[in-house]
């Protein structure tokens, strides 16, 4: 399993719901495996793609539904703006966005964001930024520093990118 995908799985395992994850990257930093460590996490067994070109997509766990939506072809969010704000007030709802741009103000300040830099052919370097209220996300999976940003590296042996 990768290493990104693995660590996203223990994330996984402590969302509650209502939790907002965004995704950001260049184009194969990994966005999507961090998903499906994330839905694996939550228990869910659903396939887990891209949604570049459906923009979003859904996975269900026994608890949780996550929503996945992927902005990236899009110039404008139109009326899946509208669906994201709603969704985002769910409880019962995780949302992980990627190419979040043309949505931040939909985006409740309240999230976990998480940066993906590829660093070498199978190596990534993980930054996240979250607010006091969610780090119990993190705090068992990785060394917690009182900024509320944290660096992760991690080598992805053997993966690829998406």
């Amino acid at each position: 399993m990768a290493a990104t995908e693995a660590l996203a799985e223990q994330i996984g395992k402590r969302l509650q719901g209502g939790e907002v994850v965004e995704l950001v990257s260049d184009l194969g930093g990994g966005k999507t495996t961090f998903v499906r460590g994330l839905a694996r996490g939550m228990g869910s067994h659903d396939h887990v793609a891209s949604p570049t070109f459906t923009i979003s997509r859904e996975y269900h766990a026994a608890q949780l539904t996550l929503y996945h939506f992927d902005f990236y072809r899009l110039r404008e969010p139109g009326i899946i703006a509208a669906e994201l704000a709603e969704i985002v007030d769910d409880p019962k709802a995780v949302v992980a966005v990627e190419w979040s741009d043309i949505v931040q103000y939909v985006l409740p300040e309240k999230r976990l964001t998480v940066r993906l830099k590829t660093t070498g052919e199978n190596s990534r370097e993980l930054e996240f930024s979250y607010p006091d209220e969610l780090a119990y996300l993190l705090k068992p999976v990785i060394p917690m520093q009182s900024t509320n940003s944290n660096k992760f590296n991690k080598l992805d042996s053997g993966s690829s990118p998406e």
